[in-house]
Protein backbone atom coordinates (compact mmCIF):
# COMPACT_ATOMS: atom_id res chain seq x y z
CA UNK A 1 0.00 0.00 0.00
CA UNK A 2 1.14 3.50 -0.91
CA UNK A 3 1.24 5.74 1.44
CA UNK A 4 2.34 10.07 0.97
CA UNK A 5 4.91 11.05 3.90
CA UNK A 6 7.60 13.09 4.69
CA UNK A 7 11.38 11.85 4.06
CA UNK A 8 13.61 14.34 6.41
CA UNK A 9 16.87 15.30 5.00
CA UNK A 10 19.01 18.50 6.28
CA UNK A 11 21.68 18.88 8.64
CA UNK A 12 21.29 18.72 13.10
CA UNK A 13 19.09 21.30 13.93
CA UNK A 14 17.83 22.30 10.43
CA UNK A 15 15.08 20.19 9.44
CA UNK A 16 13.73 20.29 5.80
CA UNK A 17 11.74 17.46 4.07
CA UNK A 18 10.91 15.79 0.85
CA UNK A 19 6.80 15.02 0.19
CA UNK A 20 7.39 11.92 -1.31
CA UNK A 21 4.97 8.79 -2.42
CA UNK A 22 6.62 5.24 -0.84
CA UNK A 23 5.38 2.21 0.49
CA UNK A 24 3.72 2.39 3.77
CA UNK A 25 6.09 0.06 5.64
CA UNK A 26 9.12 1.30 3.51
CA UNK A 27 12.46 2.58 5.82
CA UNK A 28 12.96 6.28 5.24
CA UNK A 29 15.89 6.43 3.62
CA UNK A 30 14.76 3.83 0.79
CA UNK A 31 14.06 5.30 -2.41
CA UNK A 32 10.90 6.63 -2.52
CA UNK A 33 8.32 5.70 -5.69
CA UNK A 34 7.76 9.71 -6.74
CA UNK A 35 9.31 13.19 -4.95
CA UNK A 36 5.57 15.69 -5.06
CA UNK A 37 8.14 18.36 -3.53
CA UNK A 38 9.47 19.45 -0.22
CA UNK A 39 8.62 21.64 3.28
CA UNK A 40 10.64 23.12 5.12
CA UNK A 41 9.18 23.83 8.90
CA UNK A 42 11.21 26.62 9.73
CA UNK A 43 9.94 28.93 7.55
CA UNK A 44 6.80 27.24 6.92
CA UNK A 45 7.06 26.68 3.08
CA UNK A 46 5.91 24.28 0.84
CA UNK A 47 6.40 23.39 -2.01
CA UNK A 48 4.15 21.21 -3.47
CA UNK A 49 3.35 19.42 -7.01
CA UNK A 50 -0.74 19.29 -6.65
CA UNK A 51 -1.50 17.92 -9.87
CA UNK A 52 0.92 14.66 -9.54
CA UNK A 53 -0.73 14.73 -5.03
CA UNK A 54 -3.92 14.58 -6.64
CA UNK A 55 -2.87 11.75 -9.30
CA UNK A 56 -1.72 9.72 -6.22
CA UNK A 57 -4.38 10.44 -4.12
CA UNK A 58 -7.06 9.51 -6.73
CA UNK A 59 -4.70 5.92 -7.46
CA UNK A 60 -4.51 5.04 -3.85
CA UNK A 61 -2.29 6.52 -2.03
CA UNK A 62 -3.18 7.71 1.81
CA UNK A 63 -0.93 10.48 3.36
CA UNK A 64 0.27 10.47 6.66
CA UNK A 65 -1.32 12.57 9.23
CA UNK A 66 1.38 14.62 9.35
CA UNK A 67 1.25 15.63 5.76
CA UNK A 68 -2.48 15.14 5.72
CA UNK A 69 -2.69 18.54 7.98
CA UNK A 70 0.24 20.32 5.33
CA UNK A 71 -2.39 19.36 2.60
CA UNK A 72 -4.78 21.06 4.24
CA UNK A 73 -3.43 24.06 5.76
CA UNK A 74 -1.99 24.28 2.01
CA UNK A 75 -4.94 24.13 0.50
CA UNK A 76 -4.65 21.39 -1.56
CA UNK A 77 -6.95 18.92 0.15
CA UNK A 78 -10.42 20.36 1.51
CA UNK A 79 -11.88 19.42 4.88
CA UNK A 80 -10.91 19.41 9.06
CA UNK A 81 -6.96 18.57 10.18
CA UNK A 82 -6.50 15.44 11.62
CA UNK A 83 -5.94 15.69 15.96
CA UNK A 84 -2.08 14.31 15.90
CA UNK A 85 -2.12 12.08 18.92
CA UNK A 86 0.64 12.07 21.52
CA UNK A 87 2.26 9.05 23.11
CA UNK A 88 0.88 8.15 26.69
CA UNK A 89 4.46 7.32 27.59
CA UNK A 90 5.35 11.25 27.67
CA UNK A 91 2.60 12.02 29.74
CA UNK A 92 3.27 9.66 32.00
CA UNK A 93 6.75 11.11 32.78
CA UNK A 94 5.75 14.61 33.50
CA UNK A 95 2.92 13.86 35.72
CA UNK A 96 4.86 12.18 38.32
CA UNK A 97 7.45 14.75 38.70
CA UNK A 98 4.95 17.06 39.43
CA UNK A 99 3.00 15.48 42.40
CA UNK A 100 6.17 14.36 44.17
CA UNK A 101 7.38 18.23 44.44
CA UNK A 102 4.03 19.35 46.01
CA UNK A 103 4.41 17.07 49.37
CA UNK A 104 8.25 18.63 49.50
CA UNK A 105 7.16 22.36 49.78
CA UNK A 106 4.19 21.70 52.22
CA UNK A 107 5.67 20.07 54.63
CA UNK A 108 8.26 22.73 55.80
CA UNK A 109 5.42 25.23 55.80
CA UNK A 110 4.12 23.25 58.54
CA UNK A 111 6.94 23.09 60.77
CA UNK A 112 7.17 26.75 61.19
CA UNK A 113 4.19 27.02 62.63
CA UNK A 114 5.01 24.69 64.95
CA UNK A 115 7.89 26.41 66.30
CA UNK A 116 5.73 29.23 66.73
CA UNK A 117 3.24 28.16 68.52
CA UNK A 118 5.45 26.59 71.12
CA UNK A 119 7.18 30.26 72.57
CA UNK A 120 3.38 31.46 73.07
CA UNK A 121 2.55 28.61 74.91
CA UNK A 122 5.71 29.33 77.20
CA UNK A 123 4.94 32.98 77.85
CA UNK A 124 1.26 32.54 78.73
CA UNK A 125 2.14 30.19 81.41
CA UNK A 126 3.99 32.67 83.27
Amino acid sequence: MLAIKLQRIGKKHQPSYRVVVAERRSKMAAPPVEDLGSYNPSTKVAILKTDRLQHWMNVGAKPTVTAHNLFVKEGVIKGAAVPVKMPKAVVKEVAPVAESAAPEASAPAESPAVEESAPEEASSAE
